[in-house]
């Protein structure tokens, strides 16, 4: 990772053993144990590779408890999104509802959200429940080109859901779609972090794994600018990339951690996930969720 103003904090790329995710699942604060806890609200991949399939699997590897409100069933494998149900927009409040009052939450993330509808309802939910800080991640299409997002949604998603995101997370095609830019280069990719900030998100990282050549993310919190440059891994396997990295930014904002640390490990927990993927089905196959704690020997953070 590259610092390039001085008042963000240093930090490595590769999840060392003093970060923040070697904080245990159940830990001691004023003499009584508690445990992190992350909420996914997003759609359901019956591949089980991206969606909240793919968020518990990165919760649970990051020390963090996991809980859902389902916003849709797809009907997906590698090869592709067959078909989905969105759930109705009552029944996704009412998810969030039983999960706030009883099991309370420590920060959440967004994905799939399809409709302008279910979009208003969860972030009115959001807002009454102040569930915070929120990871929003704008997901518009599925890896193989299916469109997830309602073309209607996405004024709802600006307007209604940036403005109570701690952290916005898009990738280039949905950089684009939000800041109205046309991203060709490291310069571009600031730029639109520095938009969506000023739409109302707290911070934006855009992610630059749609670029030729080697991969580079790029944080924007309002103040500083910083790089998080990766080495490009020559595979079809990264299905559920994205969700993936917000979920790992979720599970360790949940831990009390920086965001600028969540971050690094989210690109480190990436990173290992691609570079271990499993390698099954004919298609854009799943990442490793365990390749990265199983990587640095770290299972006592359980």
């Amino acid at each position: 990772m590259k610092n390039l103003l001085p008042e963000a904090s240093a930090a490595g790329t590769d999840g060392g053993s003093r970060g923040p995710e070697r904080r245990a699942l159940l830990c001691v604060e004023g003499g009584a144990m508690t445990t992190a806890k992350a909420l996914s609200i997003a759609g359901s991949d019956s591949g089980g590779g991206a969606g909240i399939q793919a968020d518990l699997k990165t919760f649970q590897m990051l020390g963090v408890y996991g809980m859902t409100a389902v916003t849709a069933v797809t009907v997906q494998n590698t090869r592709g999104v067959f078909g989905y149900h969105p759930v109705p927009p009552e029944m996704i409040a009412a998810q969030i509802d039983a999960v706030a009052e009883d099991l309370g939450v420590d920060a959440a993330k967004t994905g799939m959200l399809a409709t302008a509808a279910i979009i208003e309802a969860v972030a009115d939910r959001i807002r009454e429940r102040r569930i915070a800080p929120l990871v929003v991640d704008p997901v518009m299409v599925a890896k193989g080109g299916a469109l997830l997002l309602e073309e209607d949604a996405r004024e709802a998603l600006i307007r209604k859901l940036l403005p109570l995101a701690a952290v916005v997370t898009p990738n280039l095609p949905e950089a684009e779609v939000l800041t109205g830019l046309e991203i060709r280069s490291r310069e571009d990719m600031i730029e639109a972090a520095k938009r969506i900030v000023g739409m109302g998100a707290g911070a934006a990282v855009v992610k630059g794994g749609h670029f030729p050549g080697e991969p580079l993310d790029i944080l924007f919190d309002g103040r500083a600018v910083v790089e998080f440059p990766g080495t490009r891994v020559h595979t079809r396997h990264t299905h559920g990339t994205g969700c993936t990295f917000s979920a790992a930014i979720a599970a360790e904002l949940a831990k009390g951690s920086t965001l600028l640390d969540a971050v690094s490990v989210a690109k480190a927990f990436v990173s290992a996930a691609i570079e271990e993927a499993p390698g099954i089905g004919g298609g854009h196959g799943p990442t490793n969720h365990w390749a990265y704690v199983r990587r640095r020997g770290s299972m006592d953070i359980f």
